[in-house]
């Protein structure tokens, strides 16, 4: 390709490039942290300074100038992130500084940190935001857990279909290296820390960590069986802290405004700000950075409620890979891990889908099934064929040749791949199946018993 032909091409490419205009620069954040003084240009250093950046890193190494401040211990950092309820933000919601302990600070050779910004679960959008718009949080996250785990080199692994934000990323790394934040000898202390920028090729499974710790190794990205768990053995076989963006991007300002502030954002054990991102049928998608706990209701209002005026049919409140809960049911929650929880769902990444009165569950679920067909890596049999079989049976039924004895086969395929794989995507496929048939079992069978049409096609013509 000549030069003329390249630069025509970046010309033509720039135009789909995200502005965050269109997903969270809208000013209908609640108390945000991370999203807080952002337009979409201020992301470089200089900004990140203006913004108080980097003094929880200078303050932990007794380099911010403070007359008696000595500074921090690993061990006071983690007890900090510990009392701040951080939880993770990447789906499971383990608590942060719990996991930062399990490092073994005291071994002799190399450890690793690893920053999980591998953002594939559909309807999840957040991370890349965070990246694009305030990339020297993550790098000062990362930095300070590097510092509390004893850790000299460190890893950011950036989904491969947002290369955009990949090259956003490496120039704050350069600026942060050239201010002296990162490298050696960290602001004249003795502290060291090397951060790296590691592209993927956008495999879903490459955000299951170990998926992850194997694609950066070079290898094919296939989950691990655990135990070993990556504290104990990760990257290149060494001990290894692995955690979302979101995560490492919310430790900056516990140590600036302190543990007790931060948790009391939210409730009891769940801490801070979560980015919230929805999509669907609403008024207005994007990314939303509210205080956990928020009630569904107001969530809902803030994002321009229903679309139309419509009915709540439905919502899958953390990505597709928790169960659908029905929309009155998911009316009388909390956004916070241990309320969705009662649903039988789960708070998941906070990547909400809004489904509305005209929504044919069945072709959702046929949607879903075929995205984790297509995602599955193929190295456990059940997932690797359950997920072929759950996706052409459910083709079968939007196409008019359904079975009613179908229903209970998709059920017991489900429940064949689920606990039956090395790594939770198992789980993850079948999920949607038996709770999608749990409450909407019955427009399955009216489509089977109407040769593939869809109950929503029947609802003008009963009104």
């Amino acid at each position: 390709m000549n030069a003329m032909a390249a630069a025509d091409l970046r010309a033509r490419l720039a135009k789909f490039q995200a502005t965050g205009r269109e997903t969270c620069f809208h000013g209908r954040h609640i108390n945000p942290q991370i999203y807080a003084g952002l337009d979409g240009t201020n992301w470089r250093l200089a900004d990140y300074v203006k913004r108080g950046g980097y003094t929880a890193l200078k303050k932990i190494l007794a380099k911010d100038g403070v007359a008696g401040n000595e500074g921090m211990t690993p061990d006071q950092v983690i007890a900090e992130v510990k009392l701040s309820a951080l939880r993770g933000r990447g789906g499971a919601g383990f608590p942060t500084g719990l996991k930062w302990s399990f490092m073994p600070r005291q071994f002799p050779g190399p450890k690793y940190l690893v920053c999980n910004s591998d953002e594939g679960e559909p309807g999840t959008c957040k991370d890349r935001d965070l990246l694009a718009f305030n990339p020297h949080m993550v790098i000062e996250g990362m930095a300070i857990a590097a510092y509390a785990m004893g850790v000299k080199t460190g890893y950011n692994y950036i989904h491969g279909e947002i290369f955009e934000v990949y090259q956003r990323f490496e120039e704050a790394l350069e600026e942060a290296r050239a201010a002296g934040y990162l490298g050696d000898n960290i602001l004249g202390s003795t502290f060291s820390f090397q951060l790296h920028a590691h592209h993927g090729f956008g495999a879903y499974i490459c955000g299951e960590e170990t998926g992850l710790l194997e694609s950066l190794e070079g290898k094919q990205g296939r989950p691990r069986f655990k135990p070993p768990f990556p504290a104990n053995k990760g990257l290149f076989g060494m001990p290894t802290t692995i955690n979302n963006t979101q995560s490492f991007a919310s430790v900056p300002k516990i140590l600036r405004e302190g543990p007790q502030w931060f948790a009391g954002l939210g409730p009891k054990d769940s801490g801070g700000t979560m980015i919230f991102s929805v999509s669907g049928h609403v008024n207005r998608p994007g990314n939303y950075e509210l205080p956990l706990g928020i009630p569904f209701r107001e969530l809902l209002e803030i994002a321009g409620g229903v679309r139309d005026g419509r009915a709540l049919k439905a919502v899958i409140p953390g990505g597709v890979s928790v169960p659908v809960v029905p929309g009155p049911l998911m009316m009388d929650v909390t956004m916070d891990y241990n309320s969705v929880k009662t649903t039988g769902s789960a708070l998941g990444t906070g990547a909400m889908i809004v489904m509305d009165e005209t929504t044919c569950m069945v072709s959702v679920l046929r949607r879903i099934s075929r995205f984790y067909h297509a995602e599955s890596c193929g190295q456990c049999t059940p997932c690797r064929e359950g997920t072929g079989w759950l996706h052409r049976m459910l083709t079968r039924i939007c196409e008019g040749r359904g079975r009613p004895e179908d229903l209970t086969l998709l059920l017991e395929v489900a429940g064949r791949i689920e606990g039956h794989t090395i790594c939770a995507f198992g789980d993850a496929s079948a999920w949607p199946v038996q709770s999608f048939l749990k409450h909407f079992r019955h427009e399955f069978e009216y489509m089977i018993a109407n040769g593939g049409r869809s109950i929503v096609e029947a609802q003008p013509e009963a009104a």
